[in-house]
């Protein structure tokens, strides 16, 4: 079994701490990770009360960041100034991003209100010359046509394209983060993302409190659990893990501007 406590300078790119799996102890999970070698977690919003939430904790815990926006899930109530609120948001000192927001078919959600949503997001943060942080599920034609379009600072969260995909990303000007989903055993793509990707452009993630690795696969994720998502890399690569870990911690800080 993997000791944790052995690896530090860890950052935890995406994350959702905001999510109710944490209502019991979130309070004691936070306050605890320092200890566990997290030096920074970036908290990504999926709607305005969730960005409000992520504010306050990265308010109490200097580690922790936030990213603002809307998920292309949380489109049932878009209040019609919802950009305008997200502007606002991004004035925080601790806000480094916008997002999550991009494109979602796995749901039935409606292509043209998803769209619209994202393009007016990657404006936003071409506009405020802030990074955006993108979500991609089963929509890559359309997401890569607006990142052609747009060429914004983006993080392709939790990566899940081919590898001719993420060199396109990678031409685009684009960061490319992985999580527990390279430990499990159907991984192919993420596997050959991982061992191909310039390691200037890769970032860690672990999309707590899901995504879980394995041996946790089906539990609640946080963000000491990105050690083995790190090991299974490390060991594509060649790379020693805490030389991993030490590299995409500064390239999170590079990408966030912390």
């Amino acid at each position: 079994m993997l000791i944790m406590e052995q690896y530090h300078n860890i950052f935890d790119s995406h994350a959702h701490y905001d999510d109710g799996w944490f209502n019991e102890d979130r309070e004691s999970v936070l306050a605890f990770l320092p200890q566990k070698g997290i030096c920074g977690v970036v908290n990504n919003a999926v709607d305005l009360d969730s960005a409000a939430t992520a504010i306050r904790f990265a308010e109490k815990y200097p580690y922790f960041y936030a990213a603002v926006g809307f998920h292309p899930e949380n489109l049932e109530e878009l209040p019609k100034d919802y950009l305008d609120h997200v502007a606002e948001l991004t004035k925080h000192p601790k806000v480094v991003a916008i997002g999550e927001t991009g494109l979602d078919y796995h749901w039935d959600i409606p292509k043209p209100l998803q769209q619209r949503v994202f393009e007016e997001q990657i404006q936003l943060s071409l506009d405020l010359d802030m990074p955006i942080v993108v979500h991609d599920r089963e929509a890559h034609g359309d997401v890569f046509a607006l990142l052609r379009r747009y060429k914004p600072k983006a993080l392709v969260h939790c990566f899940s394209g081919s590898v001719e995909l993420a060199r396109e990303a990678v031409r685009l000007g684009c960061y490319i983060s992985l999580g527990g989903v390279v430990t499990f055993k159907n991984a192919r793509h993420s596997l050959e993302v991982a061992a191909d990707i310039p390691i200037d452009r890769l970032l860690l993630e672990t999309d707590a409190p899901y995504m879980a690795p394995v041996p946790f696969r089906g539990k609640r994720c946080d963000s000491s659990m990105i050690v083995y998502a790190a090991e299974k890399i490390a060991s594509l690569r060649g790379m020693d893990t805490q030389e991993l870990l030490d590299v995409t911690t500064e390239n999170a800080k590079r990408f966030y501007g912390i």
